[in-house]
């Protein structure tokens, strides 16, 4: 393999918009981490957002769980990358995993990013009002899948 840099196309591409985000299935033993969204409809939900410019996706995935559920987490790997391809553009989300760095109960008092956070079972879960079917499959997947090695995301600053 090379390290040389192939050479870019002569003519320009059209440039498509795209949108990249986090999502964190973060566990506590059999617990999940979920928060209480105040948009999209309101319901529970992981832990996730946009990628902000010049922001990495792990720092992105650590900065949604931080401003959600009020806690801080060590990304531990990657369950999937997700390319999702739309009329208008694509989006990219990363699924990661996570544990707590220590005991900090999340947060229960709302602020403008989530009303509350809490740790629930799948089975739990599943009796919430929950903003997304995927929710329960997320669980699903975690509780059933090991994820890989955290080093498949790799992020290149230039």
């Amino acid at each position: 393999m090379s390290d040389v840099t192939p050479p870019r196309p002569s003519r320009a591409r059209e440039s498509m918009p795209a949108w990249f985000y986090a999502l964190v299935l973060v566990r506590r033993g059999d617990r999940f981490l979920l928060v209480e969204e105040t948009d999209h409809g309101g319901g529970w939900y992981v832990p996730a957002g946009r990628v902000e410019p010049g922001e990495s996706l792990t720092d992105a995935a650590l900065r949604e769980v931080r401003e959600e559920a009020g806690i801080d987490v060590r990304l531990t790997g990657v369950y999937r990358c997700e390319h999702t391809v739309f009329d208008e553009g694509v989006r990219l989300r990363v699924i990661f995993a996570a544990e707590p760095v220590d005991e900090t109960p999340p947060k229960s008092i709302p602020d403008e990013h989530t009303l509350r956070a809490d740790w629930f079972t799948p089975e739990e879960a599943g009796s919430l009002r929950l903003r997304a079917d995927e929710v329960s499959s997320l669980l699903a997947l975690a509780a059933a899948t090991l994820p890989a090695a955290l080093d498949v995301v790799r992020s290149i600053v230039r």
